[in-house]
């Protein structure tokens, strides 16, 4: 994976990622996912991202340099993988969704459950990074350059597969078509519109 692919805004980013393959490597072994779905957040201009009201020691992986793991626990459970985006010092990040095991599934099945189907592996973003085995100590790993977690290319994607929607679960800017999915395709979470969740104006 180019660092210039991942320089520009989250929402351009976001579609770019899908295909691309995300590797952990731990103590227990190697999983590798080919990744299906993303959500852009825009940082400061948007209101469902963490960093909406600024930089702090949480979120300060998603104001750059590009290229670097942003890991969050989403309500004191799960954690969530994101990849950060755009320009060095402007939050922007891409979280990753879902994805498909193309290596190392039987240790993946081993993190999620013996009896999980293959396509709900790293289906939803805490089953992503259960799967491949990422928690708090990967938060700020550098993707391009580093060992233990790495971004890489993977089987390019048809543009006409790619379709768009608004984001799964959140509150605010939850309308925001900055939720990119492979079309058809089992490992894609479903989508589920936030009971607290009102229209709103934006991209």
């Amino acid at each position: 994976m180019n660092i210039d692919l991942l320089a520009h805004p989250a929402e351009e980013v976001a579609p770019r990622l899908l295909g691309s393959v995300l590797t952990c490597k731990t103590p227990e072994g190697t999983v590798s996912i080919a990744i299906t779905e993303t959500e852009a957040y825009s940082g400061t201009a948007d209101p469902a991202s963490h960093a909406y009201r600024g930089r702090t020691p949480r979120n300060a992986v998603m104001f750059g340099p590009a290229g670097h793991l942003y890991v969050y626990r989403s309500h004191g459970l799960h954690w969530c993988a994101n990849v950060a985006t755009g320009t060095d010092g402007i939050a922007s990040a891409v979280l990753i969704r879902a994805g498909r095991v193309i290596e190392g599934e039987d240790l993946a099945r081993k993190r999620r459950g013996e009896k999980v189907e293959s396509t709900r592996l790293a289906r939803g973003p805490g089953n992503f990074c259960q799967a491949l085995g990422i928690t708090a100590e990967h938060n700020g790993a550098d993707l391009l350059t580093g060992t233990s977690v790495v971004l890489s290319k993977g089987e390019a994607v048809p543009a006409a597969l790619i379709q768009v929607g608004p984001r799964v679960g959140v509150s605010k800017a939850h309308d925001w078509q900055h939720r990119f999915y492979l079309a058809g395709d089992p490992t894609v979470s479903a989508y589920r519109l936030s009971p607290r969740a009102k229209p709103s104006a934006g991209a």
